[in-house]
């Protein structure tokens, strides 16, 4: 997979048959400044991708490989919160390969996106993610999902939540969630298991963040598991 990370990455709707989008070409001849013969490669975002060389159509030059998903599954939820910073939560905790990324309502939240602006939010995360992705060198494209309320979450497989009373970062909580600014509830907090990633209160968005750091870090074999007081 030696072209990985080498050349630029697109994702394309069949890697059998790629076709770039008006965006992504305009991307590669304008920003990137890549010409015809230079060679990228396209991923479907399922874990298949190929090299292709960039002319009036794409033209494949490699085989299609296939790479499974990594294990464990790993899901970071946080909770609203205003203006543009969810959209840089999603897009940093995309570049870190988190798979499943929850944006949901907690007790306490500020944030409130009303039902005619959802699908617009949950649309302009997506492509977040989707960018994300291509900039990242990634295969597999992470769910992007909102959540109405807490219960939802909290009953996702290995859920724990961050929290400064909390045990060691482990791969036996595959999920974490972030809570608000104004900090858990009393009932939320008693819902679930509890993971610290700081000595620190963190805003929510950082607390995304580096959870997913510590969660990726760890899949990969970069932190071990021994307590460290993480």
């Amino acid at each position: 997979m030696s072209a990985l990370g080498r050349v630029p990455h697109l994702i394309v709707d069949d890697v059998a048959a790629p076709e770039l989008t008006d965006d992504d070409r305009h991307h590669l001849t304008r920003s990137l400044r890549r010409r015809d013969g230079d060679e990228l490669t396209v991923t479907d975002g399922v874990g298949s991708w190929r090299v292709c060389r960039l002319a009036t159509v794409l033209e494949p030059v490699s085989e299609v490989f296939h790479v499974p998903p990594p294990v464990p599954r790993l899901t970071v939820a946080f909770a609203r919160t205003k203006g543009d910073r969810p959209e840089l939560a999603v897009q940093k905790l995309t570049e870190l390969g988190i798979d499943h990324i929850v944006v949901f309502e907690s007790d306490r939240s500020v944030a409130r996106w009303s039902e005619d602006r959802l699908p617009r939010q949950v649309e302009r995360l997506g492509r977040v993610a989707r960018e994300a992705a291509m900039q990242s060198r990634r295969l597999h494209l992470p769910v992007v999902e909102v959540f109405d309320g807490f219960e939802e979450v909290a009953a996702l497989e290995g859920a724990a939540l961050a929290d400064l009373d909390g045990e060691t970062p482990s791969l036996d909580h595959p999920t974490l969630l972030i809570g608000p600014e104004g900090g858990w509830s009393d009932a939320e907090r008693d819902r679930s298991p509890r993971v610290r990633l700081s000595a620190r209160v963190l805003r929510a968005e950082t607390a995304a963040i580096a959870a997913g750091v510590v969660m990726a870090a760890l899949r990969e074999g970069l932190l071990d598991r021994a307590d460290r007081g993480a």
